[in-house]
C-alpha cells in the first residue's frame, strides 16, 4: 500500500472515529424525521416534550412567563414550543452544513445567553429529547449518536 492510501485510510478512521461523525449525523436525520413527523403530530410531540421537562424541572418555568410556561396549552406557549421544536428541526437538518450549523448555533448561543438560560438546562432537555424519542423509535433509537450529535449541538448554543 503506497503512503498516499494510508494517509487517506488514516484520514477516514480519524473521521468515522470522531463524535458525530457524517454517519450520525445523517442517522440522527433519518430517525428524526421518523420520531418527529408531520402536522399536528409535530405540536403533539413538542407537547409531550415540554410536558415532561416541566415536571422535573419546576424552577425553569419561571424563565418561560412571557409566553406562559405556567400553561402549557396556551395559545403562546404553543407557538413558543413550536419555534423551539421548530429550531431544533432546523439545527438536525444542517448538521452536515457546518457553515450553516455553526452561525445558526452562534445564533441561539446569543439568544440564550441573553435570556440567561442555564447551562445544565440544556442537558435536562436532552434527558427528556432523548426518553421521547426511545419510546418514538423503539429499538431504532440510537441513543449513542444522538447523545454524541446533541453535545455538540449543546456546546454551541450554551451560554
Amino acid at each position: 500500500m503506497d503512503s498516499f492510501h494510508v494517509v487517506i485510510l488514516l484520514v477516514l478512521v480519524a473521521y468515522v472515529s470522531t463524535d458525530c461523525d457524517l454517519l450520525a449525523r445523517f442517522k440522527i436525520k433519518h430517525q428524526w424525521r421518523k420520531a418527529f413527523g408531520v402536522g399536528e403530530n409535530r405540536l403533539k410531540f413538542s407537547l409531550h416534550l415540554w410536558h415532561s421537562f416541566f415536571r422535573e424541572n419546576r424552577d425553569a418555568v419561571s424563565l418561560f412567563k412571557r409566553v406562559r410556561g405556567d400553561n402549557v396549552y396556551s395559545p403562546e406557549f404553543l407557538a413558543h414550543a413550536s419555534r423551539v421544536i421548530g429550531a431544533l428541526d432546523m439545527v438536525i437538518c444542517i448538521l452536515d452544513d457546518p457553515p450553516a450549523l455553526n452561525s445558526t448555533l452562534n445564533h441561539l448561543r446569543i439568544q440564550h445567553t441573553q435570556r440567561r438560560i442555564k447551562p445544565n438546562y440544556f442537558d435536562e432537555f436532552g434527558l427528556h429529547l432523548f426518553d421521547l424519542l426511545g419510546e418514538k423509535l423503539e429499538l431504532q433509537f440510537d441513543f449513542d449518536a444522538w447523545q454524541d450529535c446533541y453535545t455538540l449541538v449543546t456546546s454551541g448554543i450554551k451560554p
